[in-house]
C-alpha cells in the first residue's frame, strides 16, 4: 500500500520540544504511522485492528 494524498495529523499530546512524536493517518482500512521527524523516511501500515490493539497496548504500559 503506498500511502498518498492522506492528512497526517500529530497527537495532541505531544509536544514541540524535540520529542519524539508519531504521526498518523487515515486510509479506509488502514493506518498509516510515521516519525514526525523523518517526514519522507518509512511508514508503518496497519489494519485498524491492529492499530487499536497497539494503541491500547501503549495506553496500558
Amino acid at each position: 500500500m503506498v500511502v498518498k494524498e492522506v492528512v497526517w495529523r500529530k497527537s495532541s499530546r505531544s509536544t514541540n520540544n524535540g520529542g519524539a512524536c508519531v504521526e498518523v493517518a487515515s486510509a479506509p482500512t488502514h493506518i498509516a504511522v510515521r516519525d514526525s521527524k523523518d517526514p519522507q523516511g518509512p511508514h508503518l501500515i496497519l489494519r485498524r485492528a491492529d492499530f487499536r490493539e497497539l494503541a491500547d497496548a501503549i495506553k496500558n504500559l
